[in-house]
């Protein structure tokens, strides 16, 4: 386990210059009903986007995590209209976006970017990610592909996401062949979902100084506490989502009153607490990328910066989440 001390200090991006709040916002749920997945989330207007971003950047968080398939592009369009009506410099924020891999090949991957850049009204992106592990060209096509955007400074660093340890190696080893460093692997990591501590990913992302951007960090809000206190019940597509049924609750009650022990403790919220785990459970390896569907939500994920927890603390809750399935 790595330093606990200064989750709130910027942190580098893998290997890059770049430095970046230790938690971003996810911004899926900016999708505006567009698209297949972007109907997984209510509908929100434009000035509650802006209203979103602006709590952001408020709180001190200064990056967005975003992606062609959230709304077929309607994420990154209403992203980039929020930053520009608020005036927001572009050098104080980082943008970081993904490729769709489905059925395209590392041709489409290089010479699709410009719609990329168009879909942000040609804010930089500071780190571009593949998607999913699934494209028609092969890992080491895919990455010479991102070398050619880096040479070209089309992008400033690129990533993968839901990789395999083997997979993030792969890309890994032949990026760095044609002299770039993967920055990043953006993968599913919680409380609940702890897989990346066994299966390699998490050993050999810190062993390469590659960054792990974990999302679902909260576990779709199960991780609040808000659910188990019977003051919400899941909507949306979470309705169907095995986690929330009542066995998983009452299984994960003593966890979830160990954090609301904490959360009094340091005058947080439940969530803040679940965020600064995850952001202080590998030293600076481990980035978190919370969504936000309201300001009150925006300004809370930033509030999970700027104190830590102790050791015993931090153990405690991992010892209390190691035998959930």
């Amino acid at each position: 386990m790595g330093s606990m001390t200064t989750p709130l200090d910027r942190r580098r991006l893998g290997q890059s210059e770049a430095s970046w709040s230790p938690i971003g916002l996810g911004t899926w749920q900016f999708s505006q009903g567009h698209g297949l997945i972007g109907r997984f989330w209510p509908t929100l207007t434009q000035d509650y986007i802006t209203a979103i971003v602006k709590a952001t950047v408020d709180g001190g968080i200064s990056w967005f995590d975003t992606a062609e398939a959230y709304g077929r592009g309607q994420s990154e369009r209403a992203l980039a209209m929020a930053l520009e009506t608020l005036h927001v410099d572009v050098d104080t924020i980082s943008i970081a976006t993904k490729w769709w891999p489905l059925l395209r090949s590392s041709h489409h991957l290089q010479h699709s970017i410009g719609a990329r850049l168009q879909a942000l009204n040609q804010h930089p992106i500071a780190l571009y990610q593949i998607h999913q592990p699934f494209a028609r060209s092969s890992i080491e096509s895919q990455m010479r592909a991102m070398a050619s955007l880096l040479d070209h400074g089309l992008i400033k660093q690129a990533g993968v996401s839901n990789f395999t340890a083997s997979q993030m190696v792969l890309a890994h080893r032949t990026l760095k062949s044609c002299g770039h460093a993967l920055a990043s692997n953006q993968v599913h990591y919680n409380l609940l979902h702890r897989n990346i501590e066994s299966n390699g990913i998490l050993a050999n992302a810190r062993e390469l100084g590659i960054s792990l951007i974990a999302y679902s960090p909260l576990a779709q809000g199960l991780l609040t506490g808000k659910f188990h206190q019977g003051t919400a019940s899941p909507r949306g597509f979470r309705r169907w989502s095995p986690q929330f049924r009542p066995e998983v609750l009452r299984t994960t009650a003593p966890l979830i009153r160990a954090m609301q022990d904490l959360a009094e403790r340091y005058e947080v919220e439940v969530s803040q607490v679940a965020l600064n785990w995850v952001i202080t459970s590998a030293g600076d390896t481990v980035f978190a990328i919370p969504g936000a569907s309201s300001p009150k939500q925006a300004a809370a994920n930033s509030k999970a910066m700027g104190w830590a927890l102790t050791h015993d603390e931090w153990a405690m809750l991992s010892d209390l989440s190691t035998n959930f399935r």
